[in-house]
């Protein structure tokens, strides 16, 4: 007898054993899809999670620019100086660049740290 046509027709308990592995093998086929899209499902949950966090940042980045562009703007910052009492500095108090040596402190900067 062939040997091949042996293993064809070999039975176990009634079930040739080339029906037994091969229902084995659509079994564990069918368990590693299983497996696979259950890992896929996990990883498209695990996008869509980042996905909305990086919308939500994108729109909280939205509002802090917008907010510094509202805060920054150049008459709310002059109101609230004048409220604070600062004024720009007029000219009569300008001093060009040579005199500051007479303006500058006299004592010297290793003096004024051991005065502290």
């Amino acid at each position: 007898m062939n040997p091949v046509r042996r293993i064809f027709e070999a039975r176990v308990r009634g079930f040739r054993l080339v029906e037994l592995v091969g229902g084995l093998c659509l079994v564990l086929m069918v368990f590693s899809v299983y497996l696979a899209k259950a890992g896929a499902a996990e990883q498209a949950g695990q996008i869509a999670d980042l996905e909305q966090r990086i919308a939500a940042e994108r729109h909280r980045l939205r509002l802090l620019r917008a907010e510094t562009a509202r805060l920054e703007q150049p008459a709310r910052l002059e109101a609230l100086s004048r409220v604070a009492g600062l004024e720009p500095v007029a000219v009569t108090r300008q001093i060009p660049p040579a005199a500051l040596a007479e303006v500058a402190p006299t004592t010297a900067p290793a003096d004024a740290e051991a005065a502290r």
